[in-house]
This record gives C-alpha cells, sequence and structure tokens, in this order.
C-alpha cells in the first residue's frame, strides 16, 4: 500500500507545482496597475544568448503606472527594450540610454476582453498539466496492479483519491482563473 501512496505523494507535489506555475503565470499578464512581474515573461537576446530579463536588469514600480527598467550592462538597453516592443504585453518603452520607462495605460474594455483570454488560456494550460499528471499516474498504478505489486481494489481507491486530488486542484485553478479576471475587469 505504502508504495500507492508515494505515488500519490508524488502527484500532488507535481500537481501543486503547474498550480503555482499558472499562478506565477497569471501574475505576467498585466492588470490596471504597474507590477515588475508584468515582465518575468521577456526573453532578450543578449549576445546571442536567450536571457530572462530577471538577470539582465533591476525591474521596479516606483509609480502606480510606471515601470523602469535599469540594465546591469548599457550596451544591453537596445535589445532589451526590442525584446519589449516584440513581446504580447502591450507596452510601448522609452529609454534615455540608462534607464527604460513603461508608462502603463488604462486598460480598454477590448484590451481587458483581450487579457482575459489570455488568463482563461493559461488557466487551461494548467489544467491540462493537472489532467496529464493524473494520466500518468493511472497508467503507474495499472503497471503496479499488472505486476502483481497491488491488487485492484487497492488500485481502484488509488484512483478515486487521485481523481479527487484532480478535482481539487482544478477548482483551486478555477478559483484562482475567477480573482484574476475579476482584477482585470476591475475599472
Amino acid at each position: 500500500m505504502s508504495i500507492i501512496d508515494d505515488f500519490l505523494a508524488d502527484t500532488r507535489d507535481h500537481m501543486n507545482k503547474s498550480v503555482e506555475a499558472t499562478r506565477s503565470k497569471f501574475g505576467s499578464v498585466r492588470t490596471g496597475r504597474a507590477s515588475p512581474a508584468l515582465l518575468d515573461r521577456i526573453v532578450v537576446d543578449y549576445y546571442g544568448a536567450m536571457t530572462p530579463l530577471k538577470q539582465l536588469a533591476t525591474v521596479s514600480a516606483p509609480e502606480a503606472r510606471l515601470l523602469t527598467v535599469q540594465p546591469y550592462d548599457k550596451n544591453s538597453v537596445k535589445a532589451i527594450e526590442r525584446a519589449i516592443l516584440e513581446s504580447d504585453i502591450g507596452l510601448t518603452p522609452n529609454n534615455d540610454g540608462n534607464i527604460i520607462r513603461m508608462q502603463i495605460p488604462e486598460l480598454t474594455e477590448e484590451r481587458r476582453k483581450q487579457l482575459v483570454k489570455v488568463v482563461r488560456g493559461l488557466a487551461e494550460e494548467g489544467k491540462v498539466a493537472i489532467r496529464n499528471i493524473r494520466r500518468d499516474t493511472m497508467h503507474d498504478l495499472r503497471e503496479l496492479r499488472d505486476a502483481g505489486e497491488a491488487g485492484s481494489d487497492d488500485e481502484h481507491r488509488a484512483e478515486e483519491a487521485l481523481q479527487k486530488l484532480t478535482d481539487e486542484k482544478t477548482k483551486e485553478l478555477d478559483a484562482l482563473l475567477k480573482s484574476k479576471e475579476e482584477e482585470i475587469l476591475e475599472v
């Protein structure tokens, strides 16, 4: 029975990581106010290597509607600016040679609806990841049964526990999605 418990504990860890990954992706979708997390997904072509922006610069939000990016290497300003322009965050960077500033405009109704679609897509990716983890664990449980290491009753109980866990994590993602949608649609 303990080998099944180990599988379920592993599965819970993987599902928790999927939920956390989705939560952090939600943080990078912009709402009306400035947050350094908005630029978390930005990757910069830095001398031929794709490098996360936060490894190349300090990102801060000195005001509610302003983001600043201060590169550690002044020569990377143009590359960072290009990466921000080519991203899907919809901000226009302005630089003075040292610091890149981005005003966060008020969101239009149309843009809010686009962002809600983006967030729903991210939530769906999270749910797919959770379902894939469930599928893999179900496969492992069947292999255990077929190898004679677990009885079919144990397998059935484990599958029920697995389904309960899957439903729990899916509900958690739905709750995250609902709060993020409200945050986006809040005027």
